[in-house]
């Protein structure tokens, strides 16, 4: 996140190394874009589920006790989703916030 990303709320906070950690260990990427923009490019391994459906479909992420590592295009939709995650009992979430963001 740059200075002016914390400055003016233009981002999440996440520590790389711990993504990729966790990524590495079988966390789940959760990608809440819609379809098309999914289908436009992702980061791989992710599941695609849009975050307007993701009440609906919460029992596809997988287990609550794994970690879940969310993003969408600008960070909005991811803040929305990990908020849905977190109260329906997830144990750890990460927003990564844009998918430009995402750890390689």
């Amino acid at each position: 996140m740059s200075f002016f990303s914390s400055l003016f709320g233009g981002g999440a906070a996440f520590d790389s190394n711990r993504v990729r950690e966790l990524v590495s260990g079988g966390a789940i990427v959760l990608d809440v874009r819609g379809p098309d923009e999914f289908a436009g490019g992702h980061v791989d391994g992710a599941v695609n589920i849009p975050v307007q459906v993701l009440p609906q479909r919460i029992g596809e992420v997988g287990a609550k006790d794994k970690p879940v590592i969310v993003y969408c295009r600008s960070g909005g939709r991811s803040a929305s989703a990990k908020s849905i995650l977190t109260r329906a009992g997830y144990a750890e979430v990460i927003d990564v916030g844009p998918m430009s963001a995402f750890p390689r």
